[in-house]
């Protein structure tokens, strides 16, 4: 006997008793239609059709009839086949998404989840383990600031670092490209890109490798006191730098990229792109296509109104968020870095810069300016040749 047998029969014999005891006169119609949880017509109908078909007139008679809001058996088919063609690798959620905006599926998620399970195409998802409390989110979007890099096959046939810098007050994605190598300069361009966009924030979140701290020993505190030139440049900009000691620490962040690793992949499979895709017209892609669905999709509201981002009114962050070594002028006028020898142009500053100490930037594009203290003396492109029509001196 099922559960609906027994509520069925239950409810039979509490109407039978409370029938028996108004019609003896010791309960009212109003009072033993109450006690049911029905009202007074009700009652009489049960009666009547107590009296004229015995206990089975008692049954509801909705069972055993298709609900009227039943899905449709041929989308049901037709939901189960594209997944079966087209999307056998996606998540439930992700499917549903691409069916509604894809194939103008108008049916919700939970029926599509129940179908899928029914038919042994997904499996239930497991029990969660126990309980386990979150850090608090910032309140306020530019408080903090996450930023990581995942090595993934994020193409066919390419292992390729995805650098990601998200909001930790919302989760929302502001960054997101792929390199081949993440390190130094893809740091900086993640930050650069941020605060172009949003503008200057107040912490940053990191891991400890070796392009965001020196850490004298493996597993050890970091080195404050030799900063990086992510450090160094964060230091220049007033924002706080927090390394994190242990996977678990970086949680939100590392929950984001199990999300990218599974929709990323096949969103770019979706759009075309193969092994053989330029990585910068991916990474336009990602920032004009990908990113604001995702965030539409997995960003939260802030706790708080408002906004702790500053604007770079500026724009002084692009001669902070580069590269910046010392090297001193040859007796040819040229200084030399990484294996370019750069070629100072004549100045209004002195005749020459033989012998004198200047300052190199290299820019996340792989630009490279001279400075002499604050002046600029000489700009190139990332092979070393001269910009702005310089005259070589």
């Amino acid at each position: 006997m099922n559960r609906t047998e027994v509520l069925q029969g239950v409810r039979r014999m509490r109407f039978e008793e409370l029938l028996s005891r108004h019609e003896c006169g010791g309960l009212s119609q109003e009072d033993a239609a109450r006690m049911l949880g029905i009202t007074d017509r009700t009652f009489r109908r049960w009666r009547d059709r107590l009296r004229e078909e015995g206990p089975s007139g008692l049954l509801d008679r909705r069972l055993g009839k298709p609900s009227s809001h039943r899905a449709a058996a041929e989308e049901i088919a037709r939901m189960l086949g594209l997944f079966c063609d087209h999307y056998a690798d996606f998540t439930v959620k992700h499917f549903h998404e691409q069916l509604r905006k894809r194939h103008g599926y108008k049916l919700g998620y939970t029926v599509t989840r129940v179908n899928l399970q029914a038919a042994g195409l997904v499996r239930p998802a497991p029990r969660r383990s126990a309980h386990r409390r979150k850090r608090p989110r910032r309140p306020l979007p530019g408080m903090m600031l996450h930023q990581d890099a995942s090595r993934f096959a994020w193409l066919p046939g390419s292992q390729l670092d995805l650098v990601v810098t998200l909001d930790d007050a919302t989760s929302a994605i502001y960054s997101a490209f792929l390199v081949p190598e993440e390190g130094t300069a893809s740091s900086l361009r993640g930050l650069a890109e941020v605060i172009a966009r949003q503008g200057l924030f107040c912490e940053l979140y990191t891991d400890r490798g070796s392009h965001y701290f020196h850490t004298p020993e493996a597993g050890g505190r970091v080195d404050r006191n030799r900063p990086t030139q992510v450090g160094r440049a964060l230091a220049q900009l007033g924002i706080v730098h927090i390394p994190a000691y242990s996977p678990e620490a970086r949680g939100r962040s590392e929950r984001a990229f199990r999300t990218l690793q599974d929709r990323l992949p096949k969103e770019l499979r979706l759009a075309g792109f193969d092994g053989t895709a330029a990585i910068e017209t991916v990474n336009r892609w990602i920032a004009e296509r990908y990113l604001p669905d995702h965030n539409d999709a997995f960003a939260v509201a802030p706790e708080q109104d408002g906004s702790a981002f500053v604007p770079d009114r500026q724009g002084a962050s692009r001669d902070v968020l580069c590269i910046q070594e010392e090297r001193q002028v040859g007796n040819d006028n040229t200084v030399v870095w990484r294996g370019r020898r750069l070629q100072i142009p004549p100045s209004p500053l002195r005749p020459h810069f033989v012998r004198t100490r200047v300052r190199i930037h290299e820019y996340p594009d792989g630009a490279i300016a001279v400075f002499h203290g604050p002046h600029r003396v000489g700009e190139y492109d990332p092979d070393g040749r001269p910009l702005n029509n310089q005259v070589a001196a």
